[in-house]
Order: C-alpha cells, then structure tokens, then sequence
C-alpha cells in the first residue's frame, strides 16, 4: 500500500507539472527575428580580425561551420563577436560545437553548446540519487525538476507580469513546500509539520528582508541583469521588491531542509516512545534543532561567500577596511540575504518543534 501511494505521488507531482508546462510564457518585448537556434559544428575558424590587448580580446571570429538540419555538407559562414567583455566573450575551435542562429549567411555564433554535457551531469546526478536513497531520491528528483518548471512557468513570468515579486515569491515557496513535504512524507503529521514549520520561518523572514532591506538602502541593483532587464522595457518593476523576494526563494531551500530534520526527528522519538507528551516532544526537537541549526547558518554564509568570491578578493587586493567593505552596496546586499536566511533558519527550528508536538495523538 505504501508503494502504491508513493507511485500515485509521483504521477499526481507529473500531471501537475504538465498542467504548469501548458500555462504561457513569461511575457515577451519583441518576437526573435532570428528564426530560433541550431546547433552547429565548427570546421574552420579564422581569428585574423581578432586583436589581443592584455587580457582582453575583441574582433570579429570568422567561422565555417556545418549545419546538420540543412542536410548540406558544404559549410557556411558564420561570425563570433568579441567585445572584451570576459564574462561574455568566447571563443570557438575547430571542432566545437556552437549554438548558431537560423538566417541567411553569416549567421551569429551565440555560445558553445552545452546540452549534452548538461544531460550526461543530470544523469549521473540522477542516477546516484536513485541508487542511493531508492523511491525517496527518485521522488526527490521529481521535486526538484518540479521547482524547476514551478519557478520557470509561475514565478518568472507573474513577476514580469506585474505582481508584487514578495508574494509571489512567498505563494510559490508555500507551494513548493507543501507539495515536497507531502511527496517526501506522504499524507502525515510528520509532512503538515514541517510544512507549517517551514512557512513560519519564511514568513517571518519575508518581513526581516522587506524592514532591513529598506533600511539599510538595500535596493536590489546589485542582482544580476537588473538593469538590462528594465532598459529592455520592463520599467514598471520594482527592483526591491524583487530583492526581497530572492532573498526567501534563496533561503526556503534550507529552512524546509531543517523543518523536515526537526519533524522527522520528533516522529522517531514518538515512534519508539509514544507516552511521552507534547512538551517532552517538543524539547526533544529542540535539542536537534540547536545541534542542526549552527550547520546551516554556516552552509548560508558559505554559499553565499561563494558567489561573491572574487568581490571579496578585490576588497581584500586594494586593502579596503572591513568597516569599508561591509558598509559597500554589494556586500550588504549579500549580508542582508545570509543574515535574514540564517534568521528564519533559527525561527523554524522551534516552529517545527512546537507544530511537530502539538499535531501528537
């Protein structure tokens, strides 16, 4: 019987996910006018018109390459931008395989193709998910290819739509968190537990980001794109609110990873000793949740140091004080993320604990 509700778990987490495929895109400015991508494979590259100026490269790459879906042998032309810009630039070989846009000649050489190398990392990834945890890594894959699309078909495009990004933010993880609690916990105290858990540190991380982010004049210019996003026309966003609502996309991840320790924890110690009561319960999960919750914080700070690795080391090239860089836009960004994060980390804990012994028999 247990098998046969985790299957229908899964193929009802399936038809969800198809139903969120069929909802339309996120809004558009223009219609591509390239006539869409291909891939391509390059048979001849000529770098005469690129010139080299330190590290910097910038020029025309000319190219020959192959396309399969002409079913032609001859090659064409195509050309590769380099504006020196690093974090854009590439650079093709002979023999690479290039993603080209469809049109007469020269066609544009966007990027290197990438899809295969991605589905042979995806496979490995779940393959040893499954092997190791059995039908719960098959259905914790499903949930994360599940967050995947909720992210791509529902939040994406209701921001670009207009909605208040914090609410969005916060229904979708809402979303996510009760359908992966119950995918991973069934139908159970131990799944409404951590479910509610988790909602609790959320949501009060969702007002710790919206009152610090304002006061510390933390406005969301620092994220990614933030400005080629509102001169591609898209003026009406709001930029700190989006800010605020990354902050608990960025943080949810963790904060229901700890709710499920904790209401796991405090089902087990129920299990082997149903007599003891709620309050006996509840310190029993708050003892894992202050042996978990140092962990975590830490996994925060690191994750985030992580993407602002090089920021850091130029900080620390040009001898900037800590009182200098900590007072910076970008690292105060960062630090109001890590330190809200952490926050709702710390609120879960005895959220879970409390919900886990009072849903007791």
């Amino acid at each position: 019987m247990v098998r046969v509700k985790e299957f229908l778990h899964i193929i009802a987490l399936v038809v969800l996910g198809g139903a969120m495929l069929c909802l339309p895109n996120a809004p558009r400015l223009t219609e591509s006018v390239s006539g869409g991508s291909e891939v391509a494979t390059v048979v001849e590259v000529d770098n005469s018109d690129v010139q080299t100026q330190g590290l910097i490269e910038f020029g025309t790459q000319k190219l020959k390459v192959t396309v399969p879906s002409t079913h032609s042998p001859a090659p064409i032309s195509a050309v590769n931008q380099l504006r020196g810009q690093l974090e854009f630039d590439k650079k093709f070989e002979v023999g690479d395989k290039a993603l080209v846009t469809k049109g007469p000649e020269p066609i544009i050489a966007k990027d290197h193709y990438r899809i295969t190398q991605l589905f042979v990392l995806f496979a490995l990834f779940a393959f040893f998910l499954i092997a190791f945890a059995g039908a719960t890594g098959l259905k914790a894959l499903f949930s994360f290819v599940f967050s995947l699309v909720a992210i791509w078909k529902v939040l994406i495009p209701a921001c670009l739509n207009g909605l208040d990004p914090r609410l969005v933010s916060f229904g979708v993880v809402a979303f996510l968190t009760f359908v992966i609690m119950i995918l991973v916990g069934g139908f159970t105290r131990k799944a409404l537990s951590a479910s509610l858990g988790s909602l609790l540190g959320i949501g009060a991380s969702l007002v710790l980001a919206e009152v610090f982010s304002r006061a510390m004049h933390v406005n969301g210019a620092t994220m990614p794109f933030v400005q080629t996003l509102m001169y591609s026309g898209f003026y009406g966003l709001s930029i700190p609110n989006i800010f605020v609502g990354s902050v608990i996309l960025a943080s949810s991840g963790a904060v229901m990873d700890l709710a499920m320790d904790i209401a796991s924890a405090i089902e087990e110690v129920r299990f082997h000793n149903p007599t003891l009561s709620r309050f006996e319960l509840m310190k029993s999960g708050l003892r894992v949740g202050r042996a978990v919750v140092g962990t975590m914080t830490t996994t925060l700070l690191l994750a985030y140091s992580g993407g602002y690795l090089t920021l850091l080391m130029v900080f620390a090239a040009e001898g900037t004080s800590p009182l200098e860089f900590l007072n910076s836009t970008l690292v105060s960004a960062e630090l109001v993320k890590t330190l809200v994060g952490s926050f709702g980390l710390v609120l879960v804990a005895p959220s879970t604990a409390l919900v886990s012994a009072f849903l007791k028999k």
